[in-house]
């Protein structure tokens, strides 16, 4: 894009809708590149060690999300 400048996506996601729906987004490869290094491992619990057992058992919810507990009750 040779003479164009620096697109929008560079400064922001840009998000094309069809129909009046989103459909995609476009965005720059540092936001995605930031975004792929936020995807979780997966492993199974028989993985887990000792200490990370026991990091897990004393792991507290912090009091801001405290209000999340109404939605594991019935």
């Amino acid at each position: 894009m040779s003479g164009y400048g620096e697109p929008r996506v560079a400064e922001e996601p840009v998000g094309i809708a069809k129909n009046g729906h989103d459909r995609l987004v476009i965005l720059s490869v540092e936001e995605y590149e930031r975004l792929k290094r936020r995807d979780r491992r997966v492993i199974r619990a028989g993985e887990l060690s000792d200490e990370e057992i026991a990091l897990i058992a004393k792991a507290e919810v912090p009091i801001e999300h405290a209000h999340l507990d109404q939605d594991l009750k019935d």
